[in-house]
């Protein structure tokens, strides 16, 4: 268990209080500025996402750099973002912020993508992370920060910020299962 690890396994273990704050009612006050409103759990939601969003390319650096790569952190990290973006995503569902149907996409993306490498891995080959797997990533972590604060700080501009980045992380999400598949197609094969 090298420090790399212990920082894939600190933001799983970051999921269950991010969606604690999110969906228990610890009745505390609203901030309200003029058409803005937003509670404190969400904010601190918000920054444990933010902290637990960043700790991805903290952990892979650190194994990179002082060659700490382990079999148990290829397994661990890909599985700590989803149940991150995951669970925030259906969070967010369960509080009326975000459409089921963008949150169907992107699961289904990831189990998509899950089972491709599976099958690749069989097969002894490595399906690698794509630029537009990046992309995915990035503007996934965007849109669920945009939901948890409610949109600041375009609410104000009565733009709709928020909506716009979930499409965009659903499309780019789409996006990218697609271009796993069609760069990969030699290795998924129907015959027995």
């Amino acid at each position: 268990m090298n420090l790399a690890n212990k920082i894939t396994l600190a933001r799983i273990f970051l999921v269950p209080i991010i969606m604690f704050f999110l969906l228990v009612n610890l009745k505390t006050p609203h901030i309200r500025i003029e058409q803005f409103t937003i509670t404190y759990n969400q904010i601190v939601a918000a920054l444990i996402f933010i902290v637990a969003a960043s700790t991805d390319s903290l952990d892979g650096y650190i194994a990179r750099k002082h060659k700490l790569v382990t079999n148990l952190g290829k397994l661990l990290d890909p599985l700590a973002d989803k149940l991150l973006v995951s669970a925030v995503l259906v969070s967010l569902v369960e509080m009326g912020k975000v459409d089921a149907w963008i949150v169907i996409v992107i699961i289904s993306r990831e189990f998509a993508i899950t089972g491709l490498r599976q099958i690749a891995l069989l097969e002894g080959h490595v399906v690698a992370a794509s630029k537009w797997g990046k992309w995915k990533t990035a503007t996934q972590i965007i849109a669920i920060i945009a939901l948890l604060i409610n949109n600041f700080p375009f609410a104000f501009l009565n733009f709709r910020f928020d909506l716009y980045a979930s499409w965009a992380a659903a499309i780019i999400t789409l996006y990218s299962g697609i271009d796993y598949f069609v760069k990969n197609k030699h290795i998924v094969t129907f015959n027995e």
